[in-house]
């Protein structure tokens, strides 16, 4: 499925390129930022819905699927697109309680690191050729990701072999400026830019059509005069850069390209919109059924469809979404079923609300109605780029509707929309409430989808991608600690454990996951038979893996071969998706309550009727990670489940001999503290600046000062300096490259050096560089951003100083 997706999505790329090469326009590059691969631990996160999930086995095995088919298989002369996984690595927070991911330092250990925050980035580099990466805002262990030479150089080229010349690392949207303005780590942007280009970052994440960042352009030449980097290394970054678009035929006749063939004719195609219908039909996951669903429509039906989402459109499909040729929301399918009359409501004006708008409407909707049905939950305004949850409860409003529809005692199903989990404790719990359904972000054809599983034109057979916790879970650990297992005591935190594999007390865990049918399930093993508390080598297992000479790393060595066979026991013909679990006591303590080692997906099983398939095993699915991030084939006890919230079959075994390394992980650096916000003066001055001396202006004349034009962090000189025109001030600047600062000047008076020097109590200070880039200010923050603030006996003071450039 991943895979068909991600080739739609490479194919209409590519049209969309042909386009735009022959017309001369910009409808679409090449190089696509995506895959977001970073896990889903913590369920505030505002990304979350981007990403495969939470679980790191998983969202490799996503990745192996996904890369190939953006890209094409290894070994294609010419890739489709060049896809680009990020974010390398440790990001996941936005911005939860001050703590924003420009200068966000994730503290994780080196177990955790290589256990939990690695593994996919080792699957799009070694194992699928990703083409580029893209580095992080964050620092790991006071590092600033895109400066960091063990990230980019020890791990990424050295271990994983990211060194094809068409290989590139990219920053994210002008992190190399963040390193400096944000962490701190360096005094500006000139030793910004080199560090981050000496480190391995080929390219700052700037595109043409808008200022997204300009420190590399604006840095690099006065950080190569003071000698912070040579050329050769310049070179290899362009180099590699260049490569990629020798990679992409950019340089070669169309005729010579299979892909330069592709046409309008080739987007949205019918195979293509049966497969958006397909693709959010089968991740629909059914979380509670006592029998409400499916609604049977044998006799006329009158449904209650209530909720903020229950005619939504371009909520279903997400961020950072296309435009899609059509979208089909829940209230156009229900209407649209044979024998359906649907009695819509609202009751609420969007997903963040906490007032019902509309009661009277609900009410008379329920009571003219056989069944219910309320669709809800998160959207883009609660979760999105830049927006972190602090809570992970259903709003206000939304719970108020839920229950009061739950005393009508109709036969009622909740629908859940949203990318993040919610506590949905109250529903689970609520026996007038038959039904919950979780739905994500279907795309355009997820009203179909919802209203087909619905009324049993389809079964639900997903699975979580990621745990939905209790309400306090957010009281218990802050989203700044990035570790994955509980505290128990053993520090300060109250860290009650991350994900299914640490977290004991979820309201719904990662795969789970219900059917319209039961299922028994069966598990075996061809060839040599594994029966219970049979003991195998270790020793024994490593040396035949690596005597056959049939696997480039020992992590991937075969270990068995499980065959699951399911019978569909119920009346309704299903999917079934089967997951393997792996738990037992082998490996470092903790351990975890289990861990995901495969699964498969099996298509249609018929009533009384049963299907085989497989699910291969290798070491590295066996294997725990040590103190050292090493991958350790223990000897211990092992159990293999299938399924979770039961486990519908099981099989134990042990290993016996000694620990055996699989796959070394290099020692990280000793982590250093993260440099405090520095405090700036005149004396000494940032490169580049010489002061121009100590100006005053007086509160009862023109000021220069507090008008904040925009904060989007797309802003240069000529943008801040147009908008403050048109505001009406006569003084622009940009600070970081993300505010406009503008003001009136009479001009300030200079004065005394000594009215520069004296302190003003309580007041932080700041850079703001104005006059058209060239001119910059050094003064108090409160008398810059407020106005009609004036510390200092209402008097702002600033040095002028001067860029050299």
């Amino acid at each position: 499925m991943i895979k068909r997706v991600a080739t739609v999505v490479s194919t209409e790329a590519r049209a969309f390129n042909n386009y735009a090469t022959v017309n001369g326009s910009r409808a679409g590059g090449l190089d696509f930022w995506t895959p977001n691969i970073n896990g889903f631990r913590d369920p505030r996160w505002g990304r979350g819905q981007e990403t495969p999930g939470e679980d790191p086995f998983r969202t490799s095995q996503y990745v192996r699927q996904l890369i190939p088919g953006l890209q094409g298989e290894k070994g294609d002369k010419y890739p489709r697109i060049a896809a680009t996984c990020k974010h390398f690595a440790g990001y996941d927070i936005e911005d939860w309680e001050g703590n924003e991911r420009y200068g966000f330092n994730a503290v994780i250990d080196t177990q955790d690191l290589a256990e939990y925050y690695m593994p996919a980035f080792e699957a799009c580099v070694r194992d699928s050729d990703v083409r580029g990466i893209m580095c992080s805002y964050n620092a790991i262990n006071g590092v600033p990701t895109c400066a960091s030479p063990y990230l980019l150089q020890t791990l990424l080229r050295d271990t994983w072999n990211f060194t094809d010349e068409a290989h590139w690392v990219t920053s994210d949207c002008d992190a190399i400026a963040n390193i400096y303005t944000d962490h701190y780590y360096v005094k500006d942007g000139a030793h910004a830019s080199a560090v981050s280009l000496n480190a391995g970052t080929e390219s700052y994440n700037a595109r043409s059509d808008y200022d997204c960042g300009n420190t590399y352009p604006q840095f690099l030449g006065p950080a190569y005069s003071l000698g912070l980097y040579n050329t050769s290394q310049l070179d290899l970054a362009t180099n590699r850069r260049y490569s990629l678009l020798a990679k992409l035929g950019y340089f070669d006749p169309p005729s010579m390209q299979p892909y330069r063939q592709l046409s309008w004719a080739d987007v949205n195609t019918a195979s293509s919109q049966a497969l958006a219908y397909e693709a959010a039909v089968k991740g629909i996951t059914l979380l509670k059924n006592d029998g409400t669903l499916p609604f049977s429509t044998a006799k006329p039906l009158r449904v209650a469809l209530i909720g903020d989402w229950a005619n939504a459109t371009g909520q279903l499909q997400g961020n950072y979404q296309g435009t899609a040729p059509y979208l089909i929301s829940p209230l156009q399918a229900f209407s649209a079923q044979p024998g359906v009359t649907v009695n819509f409501a609202a009751g609420i004006i969007g997903s963040s609300s906490s007032n019902v708008t509309d009661m009277a409407s609900v009410n008379a909707a329920a009571e003219d109605s056989d069944v219910i049905v309320f669709i809800g939950g998160i959207d883009e305004s609660i979760e999105s780029e830049s927006r972190d949850r602090e809570q992970i409860t259903w709003s206000a409003a939304q719970t108020s509707i839920i229950n009061t529809l739950a005393t009508f005692k109709k036969p009622m199903a909740v629908i859940q929309m949203g990318g993040g989990g919610l506590d949905s404790t109250f529903i689970k719990q609520k026996k007038n409430i038959g039904s919950l359904i979780w739905a994500g972000y279907p795309g355009q054809s997820g009203g179909q989808a919802i209203a087909d599983i619905v009324f049993g034109k389809v079964a639900p057979a997903g699975r979580l991608v990621a745990t939905q916790y209790p309400a306090n879970y957010v009281n218990q650990v802050p989203m700044t600690d990035m570790n994955l297992r509980p505290s128990n005591g053993s520090t300060n935190s109250t860290n009650p454990g991350r994900t299914y594999m640490w977290y004991p007390d979820a309201v719904y865990n990662f795969g789970y996951g219900k059917h319209y049918t039961t299922f028994k399930v069966a598990l075996s093993v061809p060839g040599p038979a594994i029966v219970s508390n049979v003991a195998f080598s270790t020793d024994s297992l490593v040396a035949a893996c690596r005597q056959s000479g049939n696997v480039e790393f020992m992590d991937q060595c075969p270990f068995r071969t499980f065959t699951v066979t399911v019978t569909n026991t119920g009346g309704r013909i299903s999917d079934y998706s089967a997951l393997l679990f792996i738990s037992g006591k082998h490996g470092p303590t903790p351990y975890p309550i289990q861990r995901l080692g495969g699964y498969t997906r099996m298509s249609s099983i018929a009533i009384n009727s049963a299907q085989s398939a497989q699910i291969p095993l290798t070491l590295g699915n066996l294997a725990r990670t040590d103190a050292q991030g090493r991958k350790v084939l223990y000897p211990g006890t092992y159990k293999i489940s299938i399924d979770t919230n039961p486990a519908l079959a099981t099989l134990t075994f042990s290993l016996s001999g000694h620990e055996v390394v699989l796959e070394d992980f290099p020692t990280p650096p000793t982590p250093v503290q993260q440099n405090p916000k520095p405090v700036l003066s005149a004396s000494p001055l940032p490169f580049g600046y010489s002061n121009l001396g100590c100006y005053v202006e007086n509160d009862s004349g023109a000021r220069f000062l507090a008008y904040e034009a925009y904060d989007n962090g797309t802003n240069t000189p000529t943008l801040c300096a147009t908008a403050c025109t048109g505001a009406g001030y006569s003084v622009s600047g940009t600070e970081y490259s993300s505010q406009c600062w503008c003001g009136n000047a009479a001009p300030p008076q200079k004065a005394p050096e000594s009215d520069c020097s004296r302190a003003c109590t309580g007041d932080g200070e700041f850079s703001v560089v104005v006059g058209g880039g060239d001119v910059a200010y050094l003064g108090t923050l409160a008398n810059m951003r407020l106005t009609g603030d004036q510390p200092c006996g209402g008097t702002w003071r600033a040095d002028v100083v001067q860029h050299a450039t």
